[in-house]
């Protein structure tokens, strides 16, 4: 789908699948330098995690979204630039386990128009593989410029 021609409900198809392995998670605490041991120790989580295992940082999948996000659209870079925004709202509703498999959905629930271009507050929900409730739900601002 062309970013530029998306209006306000549109929903977008779905991400691939991915999967939040223990060295993804490392890399995320090594680069965020929250190395709490909930995330990294493995055998700690085995013996004392309410989880058995460690899970991942909920600001990984928060992270993940430009990347799930531009799976599902298409930007012509000859017209437009998208750049992250903000988020107006962020929740964690279920812990990420390590190796668990992460889809995004998209659905467009505002276009506001500034000087730069449009702004876009795309709605995602981040469900995981097996389980009933997602991982995270949150409106992230992208801003199209040039639109």
């Amino acid at each position: 789908m062309e970013f530029s021609q998306l209006t306000i409900g549109d929903k977008l198809p779905n991400s691939e699948w991915f999967t939040v392995d223990q060295a993804k998670i490392n890399e995320f605490a090594d680069a965020t330098e929250d190395h709490q041991w909930i995330h990294i120790d493995e055998k700690r989580c085995r013996e004392e995690s309410p989880f058995g295992m460690t899970i991942a940082h909920g600001f990984l999948s928060a992270s993940l979204m430009p990347k799930m996000f531009e799976q599902v659209i298409t930007v012509d870079p000859k017209k437009n630039t998208m750049l992250n925004y903000g988020i107006d709202t962020l929740r964690f509703l279920e812990p990420v386990r390590v190796n668990d498999q992460l889809q995004y959905t998209f659905e467009v629930s505002d276009i506001e128009v500034k000087p730069s271009g449009k702004l876009f507050k795309v709605a995602v929900q981040v469900n995981i593989k097996g389980r009933d409730k997602p991982a995270m739900i949150g409106t992230f601002l992208t801003l199209l410029l040039g639109a």
